[in-house]
């Protein structure tokens, strides 16, 4: 049996991270991979997508993408950077291995994985947000339609002939509703409640925003707005999302999808109020730009057609509360409606009635347990890439805490004398 100091699980930006400040620290590890290094980014995402960040921004700070900085990166440049990331300190990432258990034993754990059992002082679950995809089960799987989730898209040709119902209005149902309707399809999309940023404003990126607003480093989510939806992209160089626009290009909107029976799909009465709350949204952060360049005195060039509102299309005026899948012609009901966390793998009292972490700032209640990439561990930016950098940092000095070390500066760790 392999003994390790630490075993980190899962080689995506959050156990990339998690290696190296393991390694700057000199703590003994492994990072264990059931796929390849940055999987999801290969081969659980749609063709065409992109980063929702430019590149000068969703990155680690010790490392560039080899593109312009404005520029926002495929999702296969994305998978090549942490391949070459993880490649310059030469983390020690085992692919291929996938971890089946974790059971605290004897003052550590036992993982049992899919190459033998593995004990170890400590370990990370860097596994991210994005483990389980969430299809709901209100149309039945007989209904007639092929119904897929957003994570099983890939480009438009996979999909039967017909129209397409896009459930979710969020950064990937948006996405894959506008290359559909591109592509010649004719597109329902189905939306709730959700935030509406600007991609670029007066001549700054929304993250930039974000950031000097302060949002970014916001501890933690307001009351109900833990998974409020966000619809920003990066797509086509990179653009404000307006679900009134691609209505009046053809798209068709619905409100919430409410139910089903005998072939009719029910919509809840709730779009325009949907998205009125989405335009509150996006001319509030359009007033606190402003207020912020008025204060600091900054040269940026006035931007007012950023304000007009379109007017509301046929489909908001008079919304479709019943829809005839039939009559629609609709061959794919397509889910992004995000994913759930599966952690059925670790046996500790750690989770709640839901199955979420119960953690500090991803230390959990199991001594010796961490989480690493999980949404709000310690800020709004922390499932984000350079969020989940900063957030390893943090984990790693509390593995370093145990081993006796009193500092860290920024090279190596600093033990105490007599642990020398």
């Amino acid at each position: 049996m392999e003994e390790f100091d630490t075993v980190v699980v899962g080689a995506g930006q959050a156990g990339v991270a998690m290696s190296e400040h393991l390694t700057d620290l000199g703590i003994p590890h492994v990072v264990l991979e059931r796929d390849r290094i940055a999987e999801r980014w290969r081969t659980a995402r749609w063709d065409s997508l992109v980063a929702n960040g430019p590149a000068w921004h969703d990155r680690f700070p010790n490392m560039e993408f080899e593109c312009d900085p404005d520029a926002f990166p495929d999702k296969d440049r994305v998978a090549a950077y942490f391949e070459a990331y993880a490649e310059r300190f030469d983390a020690p990432i085992r692919t291929g291995v996938e971890v089946q258990s974790l059971t605290p034993r004897g003052g550590g754990f036992l993982l049992e994985t899919s190459t033998g059992p593995i004990r170890a002082r400590h370990v990370v679950a860097a596994t991210g947000p994005f483990q389980k995809p969430v299809i709901s089960p209100v149309v039945p799987a007989d209904a007639g339609p092929v119904q897929m989730h957003s994570s099983a898209y890939r480009n438009p040709d996979q999909l039967p002939d017909g129209a397409v119902l896009v459930v979710g209005g969020g950064s990937s149902g948006v996405q894959i509703a506008d290359e559909l309707m591109t592509a010649g399809r004719k597109v329902y999309l189905s939306i709730g409640p959700h935030d509406r940023p600007p991609r670029r404003y007066r001549e700054r990126d929304n993250v930039w925003w974000l950031g000097v607003l302060g949002k970014w480093n916001a501890d933690s989510p307001g009351p109900g707005t833990e998974h409020v939806t966000i619809a920003v992209s990066g797509a086509d160089g990179g653009k404000t999302i307006d679900f009134r626009r691609l209505a009046h290009r053809g798209l068709t909107l619905l409100g919430m999808t409410d139910g089903y029976r005998d072939g009719t799909l029910t919509l809840a009465q709730d779009l325009r109020k949907n998205l009125q709350a989405g335009d509150a949204y996006y001319l509030s952060l359009l007033d606190q730009a402003d207020a912020y360049i008025t204060k600091h005195g900054l040269d940026l060039p006035p931007e007012p057609d950023a304000r007009i509102i379109p007017e509301d299309p046929a489909c908001v005026t008079d919304p479709i509360l019943e829809l005839d899948l039939d009559k629609a012609e609709i061959g794919t009901i397509l889910w992004a409606t995000g994913y759930q966390f599966d952690f059925g793998w670790i046996k500790a009292d750690t989770f709640d009635e839901r199955g979420r972490p119960l953690h500090q700032r991803g230390v959990s209640r199991e001594p010796g347990l961490y989480f690493v990439g999980l949404p709000w561990q310690t800020r709004r930016g922390s499932s984000f890439i350079w969020g989940v950098w900063h957030d390893a940092k943090f984990i790693a000095d509390q593995i370093a805490i145990q081993h006796g070390y009193l500092a860290y500066d920024g090279r190596a760790a600093i033990r105490r004398p007599e642990d020398a």
